[in-house]
Formats: structure tokens, sequence, C-alpha cells
């Protein structure tokens, strides 16, 4: 089995968990190749107790690869993504940060789920991914990514809103007055859009969700649709641009641009344990059915 290690930096005792997560694989005979800027980093951290500067280092994939190991929180999934892209490797998330909707295997249960994900006793959950267009045509690296969690428009170096027309397969809805618009996959659903009042999707759902961030009409609510639908923005305002945003990756855009969201021709496959659902992450995580009057 060969598996592909990636992390964006530390978290407070991340050290110690690499150490083990390395060591039972190591022991399984596993074939580790890891980031390369990552393999920096896990060198020059003191808390690492191990040598690693042998392991083999990658800075892209190919389709060699049986699974792909993130350490972090879901913001490490959301960059790992444009690694994977098309080859339908399966991202296993081990969460060292926070929250982690995506991320859901904690750092305390690496001994006790690594072996049954080597026995490949997980299910797999395919995720929708977002990839946007220009016109005119931008050459910028972020256009060349796709989106996990949400595209959004908003306004750029003003207190001022924006107003995005926007148009669902060459249809005209509306134009949002609005600080700007969230275009999130039903993964997202649990992000960005949430915090601005978006509904929860479940990941199964062949929907994506457009949300207003903040729109000055309170009828402007959030609307679900198909996958499918391509969607077209074009943002005007008081600056002659703004901002667009995959995920955690920024760029900026004159005004007037025609800006074209479309469902990815693929998806990414997370890997979900038996006992660790996505109805089970969110309960946990947004607390539902818990007693907090005491």
């Amino acid at each position: 089995m060969k598996i592909g290690i990636y992390g964006q930096f530390y978290h407070e005792n991340a050290g110690t968990y690499i150490n083990q997560l390395l060591e039972l694989l190591q022991e399984q005979k596993v074939e580790v190749i890891i980031e390369r800027y990552f393999l920096e980093l896990i060198n020059k951290n003191q808390s690492v107790t191990g040598e690693y500067s042998d392991y083999e280092t990658f800075d892209v994939l190919d389709d060699s690869f049986d699974l792909f190991f993130t350490i972090g929180g879901d913001g490490t999934i959301l960059k790992s993504v444009n690694y994977i892209k098309n080859l339908d490797i399966p991202i296993v998330g081990i969460n060292t940060g926070r929250l982690g909707f995506l991320s859901t295997i904690q750092k305390e249960q690496i001994g006790e789920t690594i072996h049954a994900i080597l026995r490949k006793d997980f299910s797999i959950s395919p995720r929708t991914v977002l990839q946007v267009e220009t016109n005119p045509e931008f050459n910028e690296e972020i256009f060349k990514n796709v989106a996990l969690n949400e595209i959004a428009v908003s306004r750029k170096n003003t207190t001022s809103m924006i107003t995005v027309d926007t148009w669902l397969d060459d249809q005209y809805l509306t134009s949002y007055w609005a600080d700007g618009l969230i275009i999130a996959t039903p993964t997202g659903s649990t992000g960005y859009s949430l915090s601005c009042g978006g509904p929860v999707i479940t990941p199964d759902a062949d929907s994506i969700v457009i949300t207003p961030i903040a729109p000055h009409n309170l009828n402007a609510r959030p609307l679900i649709i198909k996958d499918n639908t391509k969607i077209t923005l074009k943002v005007s305002g008081r600056e002659d641009s703004h901002l667009l945003s995959m995920d955690s990756r920024l760029a900026s855009l004159p005004n007037d641009t025609e800006i074209i969201i479309k469902k990815a021709p693929y998806t990414i496959n997370l890997v979900e344990l038996h006992d660790n659902s996505f109805l089970q992450t969110l309960r946990k995580k947004l607390l539902w059915g818990e007693d907090k009057r005491n």
C-alpha cells in the first residue's frame, strides 16, 4: 500500500501524533510519501522525536497512491483537494485542529483507527467540487483549482455593498445587493454559508446553495438549486474591483467580469469510518439534542 501525507503547519502537540502515525505505518510496512514542505517542517520541529529525512517526498501526485492522509484541520483538506483533483485517491482527514467537519478522525483516535483504515474497513463519501471560468479569461493559478466548500464574491476595500447580477442556466435570477454572494456545495453548507444563514445539506444531495452575505433586502433568502446548474455572476459597485474566493484562495477581479461557476466533472472522495458518519459529526459539532439548560 502507498500513502501520501500532507500538512500545512503544526498545531499544539501535533508532533506526538505525527510520530504515532508514522510509526504505525512503518510497522505495517506501508510505503509513505510526504509532501516536500511538510517533511521539511517535520524535520525542523523539535517536538518530533524520529528521524524522517529519509522519507520520499512529492510535489504532485499520480494514481499509484492508495490513500492520502491530511494532518491538520478542515483547511488542510481544502488545500489537499488540488493535489488530488481527478485521481480518485481517498482522503483520510486527521484532525489536530479545532472543529473538524471534514477531518473527523481525532488525533487521540489514531491508534484505534489506522488499523481499520489499512484493512479498508471504511466507506467512501463522494463530494461535489466546483470550478470557475471568467470572461475575459485570467491566467492566475486560482482558476486552475477547484473548490470543495464554496466559491464566493465579496466587496473589496470599501464599506459599500456590491450588486451581484445572477443568472441560472443563462436565465436571469435576480440582482443581489449585499456584501457578497456564496455558492456552496453540500460539503460547504456547514461552513461560510451556514454562518450567513444558509441551510445544512447532506453530502449526498445533488444540490448547491446560493447564500447572500448580509443582503440589503431581508427577503433575499438562500436558494437551493440542482448541482448541474450553470451559475453566471457579474459584480458592480463603487470600487473598480471585487474579490473572488475559492475556499481559502483569493483573487481580485475587475467589476463586470463574467464569472461562470459549474460543478467539476469529478468528485473528491473522503474516507468515512462506519462509526463516524456525517450525521453523527453534525450532531456532535452543532450540539444537537444536548440539553444546555443547567
